[in-house]
């Protein structure tokens, strides 16, 4: 009986070590042969820019007048080159962004939709300075439809080639509603 135990033990272990060793083999393999196999059109992942804003003070349009936000916002942009590009028209995109929030109530702003809905036409316009459009709600829905309506036909898309915008996302660093 105890030979019967040692003898399991024993093809236990060199089992788990054969596995081991193939585990091992293969993905230095992959790491080795790996790259022929699969062709790397990926860039290399570079950490992006952050450019932060002064923070804005902005009258709401509530009835009344007496609500007012302070809103801090960080750009976050693919490279320096960009950020550099963003200084320069800073004046014009920071009254853009004075007047987006100024035509917003308090009620809005206070649900997270109304702040995700804020953060992309921030993200509009300062990427116009830049010579890039951000779609609206209403473009990408019309998009999406015309989109489904080719997929419906048998024909093949005509693709379009997009540009990628530098100005990746609009991250609020204070939000502050009274």
């Amino acid at each position: 009986m105890l030979v019967i135990i040692i003898g399991v033990v024993l093809l236990v272990v060199l089992a788990g070590g054969g596995a081991a060793a193939w585990f091992m083999t293969r993905s230095q393999g992959d790491e080795e042969g790996g790259a022929s196999a699969k062709p790397a059109k990926e860039a290399p992942k570079v950490a992006p820019t952050f450019l932060p804003l002064e923070n804005m003070v902005v009258n709401l349009a509530d009835p009344g007048g007496d609500r007012f936000a302070q809103i801090g916002i960080t750009l976050e942009l693919e490279d320096a080159k960009t950020a550099e590009q963003v200084k320069q028209y800073l004046p014009s995109i920071r009254s853009g962004i004075l007047l987006l929030v100024s035509q917003r109530t308090s009620a809005e702003l206070l649900q997270r939709e109304g702040k995700e809905k804020l953060a992309t036409d921030i993200l509009r316009e300062v990427s116009r300075p830049l010579g890039y459009k951000v779609p609206t709600e209403r473009e990408r829905a019309r998009a999406a439809a015309a989109q489904a309506d080719e997929e419906d036909e048998d024909r093949p898309a005509a693709r379009k080639r997009v540009e990628r915008n530098p100005v990746q996302r609009v991250l609020f660093s204070n939000f502050i509603i009274q």
